[in-house]
């Protein structure tokens, strides 16, 4: 089931590029929108395959702690801490509904930012120029599936109000769709 995700960017590739077309050209191409680095602008991906649940967020460090250095001070030590903590009640910021009974099995946090877990090249990702990103794997075992209509993540728009627009893409028994969501609009269904 590890491999469930993996296909999910090439697979939207076209759909993304293309609507892309329709929207504001802003200073990146099509395809780099997809790994682009853009304040204000998360990532999420999700796949239900029978009673698994994967759901990636990907997001410029600034959108969930405010600044993009390694945490120094002690006040940004703490927001860092303050944005693992949410990170880890993920039941929370995706609004899964209690009746689809998801127990979350694996959880993964990774950012150069989240010092502490052997980042030793912490330093050369910030040499080569490249922005701080915060990437989240959460997979889930759901006892009653079909109970799970979507994600609502209001509650991840207001824990992390740095975070503007959500593009999110779903996998579930009715295909594949995508959404741009804003805290206004955050629901996504499968």
């Amino acid at each position: 089931m590890r491999h469930l995700l993996l296909a999910l960017p090439f697979a939207l590739l076209p759909v993304i590029a293309h609507a892309n077309e329709h929207h504001h050209h802003d200073h990146h191409d099509e395809h780099a929108s997809l790994g682009s680095h853009e304040h204000g602008v998360a990532q999420l991906d999700a796949a239900l395959e029978g009673n698994v649940l994967e759901i990636e967020l990907r997001s410029p460090a600034i959108n969930l702690l405010g600044f993009e250095h390694a945490a120094n001070s002690a006040e940004d030590k703490r927001k860092v801490a303050d944005a693992r903590a949410q990170l880890e009640q993920p039941n929370r910021l995706f609004g899964l509904s209690a009746e689809a009974g998801c127990k979350l099995d694996e959880a993964r946090l990774e950012s150069p930012l989240f010092a502490g877990k052997g980042h030793e090249h912490e330093h050369e990702q910030h040499d080569a120029g490249t922005h701080s990103d915060v990437h989240a794997h959460y997979r889930y075992d759901c006892s009653t599936p079909d109970a799970l209509t979507g994600l609502d993540l209001r509650t991840l728009f207001e824990a992390f109000p740095g975070t503007e627009k959500i593009q999110a893409q779903v996998i579930g028994p009715n295909g594949q769709q995508g959404k741009l969501l804003r805290a206004n609009q955050a629901q996504i269904t499968f």
